[in-house]
């Protein structure tokens, strides 16, 4: 618990007397406190979860009709180990996201990561994009949020995705540990997604070390042995290339 010292002359109160502690504020109340909704987290630390509070009060001073929000990223992992905070707004309106985001840093000193999307966009991402339905699989939404949609593998759009993480293989020198995994996490999430398996924060990096022979935190902090990470790593890529191939082939001669 914490400690709260009061002045030992406190007219009106006896050594014992039981008081209630509250916060004295000026101005405009804030909203009350509501509950959030967590998705693949047991708990958040407090400075944190009041974080996440003020950011959505500062998006609901700015977005009226948004359909959720959600809160994603390396922010929700223990620790205070991240950069900035990953957002997600579901709004088919237009948004002043660059106004948003200075007002998330000035009121948190956190810099603020804001995707806008449409729910036709989310939607269709989720049923297509291992990486949404990874992001999503561990999150922190405003709104309750139930996702039932039915699975289905478009080769050309992971086609583009795996294209993004062949730079890892191109540019491994010049590339962060951060730069590094993100590449890696999506390469992986793309081979569990194409072998029909769970793409979850967990399910992926449990492969990562699988397949890869390296943890986050080793790729994260870029000490990695480049000769046998990369041998290893171009596996899993080309195994996934040639199933995408076969399938963007396959798809051409049913037409």
């Amino acid at each position: 618990m914490d400690q709260i010292y009061i002045p030992k002359n406190r007219a009106g109160f006896s050594i014992g007397n039981y008081v209630v502690i509250k916060p004295l504020e000026s101005g405009k109340p804030k909203k009350p406190i509501e509950n959030l909704y967590f998705y693949g987290i047991k708990n958040l630390e407090p400075l944190k979860l009041e974080i996440v509070h003020e950011v959505l009060r500062v998006i609901d001073e700015s977005v009226s009709n948004y359909e959720n929000i959600f809160i994603t990223g390396s922010f929700l992992d223990e620790g205070f180990h991240f950069d900035d905070i990953d957002i997600i707004v579901l709004v088919d309106d237009i948004i002043n996201q660059e106004q948003a985001r200075r007002d998330i840093e000035r009121k948190t000193g956190i810099k603020g990561h804001i995707l806008v999307l449409s729910n036709k966009e989310f939607y269709k991402g989720l049923e297509t994009d291992p990486l949404y339905q990874m992001i999503l699989s561990r999150c922190v939404a405003k709104k309750r949020f139930i996702y039932k949609k039915k699975q289905i593998i478009d080769y050309k759009i992971l086609d583009l995705h795996l294209l993004k993480s062949k730079i890892l293989i191109d540019n491994f020198d010049m590339l962060s540990g951060k730069e590094k995994y993100d590449l890696v996490r999506n390469t992986i999430a793309i081979y569990l997604y194409l072998a029909k398996k769970k793409t979850t924060v967990e399910s992926v990096d449990k492969e990562i070390k699988k397949s890869l022979g390296a943890n986050v935190q080793e790729i994260k902090d870029n000490v990695l042995d480049k000769k046998a990470f990369l041998m290893r790593y171009k596996l899993v890529y080309d195994k996934s290339f040639d199933k995408i191939i076969k399938g963007i082939e396959h798809g051409s001669k049913q037409k």
